[in-house]
């Protein structure tokens, strides 16, 4: 596994993982917010046997710095940075697949860049706005800016709450009673996720969500001509199936895959059939 460090075009050092097949056609892996790249444990290794697949952490996330300059933690600056990090890789086109918030940023990325997107994948993630859609209700978007100031009020108190809550027991049995399931995940699969997220500063990740909370995709989503595979799961709390589906039915060239009794962490639940969909739509778009 070749890990670089890249950095921005202001100077903040990004992390990168470029591994799989040099001479294939490139994957670009988005994470979703709060993620250093947990979710793509099965997929990764399925990917690099006919791709080049490369993975960025967001500004903030994992081993790439957080800037100096916080207003640059937005879905916009993780667009940019992931074009950014393929030209300093000499890549000129990619597929991008985005999980979560990742999907957000590869809509973005797209909509930027799209002689230069030949896919998009988007595993269980919105276009637009997802804290209005949240667990069904706008509550998430409503107590946003409760939490947004208490983390800039007390940061300190925050973190130090942080780092005793997120990584323990009762975090894992909280996931599992309201968003994971139980029948399908593997706790070894899921702490990962909150062991990144303890380590992460709770004011980045504010930054982010207040970002996330705002960003649409809607005003140009028809404007995006490449093959697109939407991927939900069928109890997902975060993002809703039916939100996958109004995205689905807002892009002129998509297709859909519901995963049964997938939660908003289908791809380590059941990674086969995301595998077997993605190779078909690959094979169909002659993407890989």
């Amino acid at each position: 596994m070749a890990l670089l460090t890249i950095p921005a075009a202001d100077g903040t050092d990004l992390s990168v993982r470029d591994t799989g097949r040099r001479d294939a056609p490139v994957v670009l892996l988005c994470d979703g917010v709060g993620c250093d790249g947990y979710i793509w444990r099965y997929l990764r290794p399925h990917l690099e046997k006919t791709c080049r697949v490369v993975h960025f952490h967001y500004r903030g996330h994992g081993q790439s710095e957080i800037p100096r300059d916080r207003s640059t933690l937005t879905i916009e600056q993780c667009a940019d940075d992931a074009w950014h990090v393929l030209d300093q890789l000499g890549i000129q086109e990619a597929v991008l697949l985005g999980h979560s918030m990742g999907v957000q940023v590869s809509l973005e990325a797209a909509w930027r860049q799209r002689a230069r997107t030949r896919g998009i994948v988007a595993l269980c993630g919105a276009f637009e706005r997802p804290l209005d859609t949240f667990h069904g209700s706008d509550l998430g978007h409503r107590i946003l800016p409760l939490v947004t100031g208490a983390a800039f009020r007390w940061p300190t108190k925050l973190r130090d709450l942080w780092q005793r809550v997120v990584p323990t027991e009762m975090a894992w049995k909280m996931a599992v009673a309201t968003e994971l399931n139980p029948a399908m995940v593997h706790r070894d699969d899921f702490l990962p996720y909150l062991q990144h997220m303890a380590r992460m500063d709770p004011v980045v990740f504010v930054h982010y969500l207040q970002s996330v909370a705002e960003h649409s995709a809607r005003p140009w989503l028809r404007s995006l001509q490449m093959p697109v595979l939407v991927v939900a799961g069928e109890r997902d709390n975060f993002t809703p199936a039916e939100v996958s589906r109004r995205m689905l039915h807002a892009l002129p060239n998509a297709q859909f895959c519901l995963v049964p009794a997938g939660s908003h962490a289908a791809p380590i639940e059941l990674p086969d059939l995301i595998e077997l969909k993605l190779d078909a739509f690959a094979r169909q778009n002659q993407l890989w």
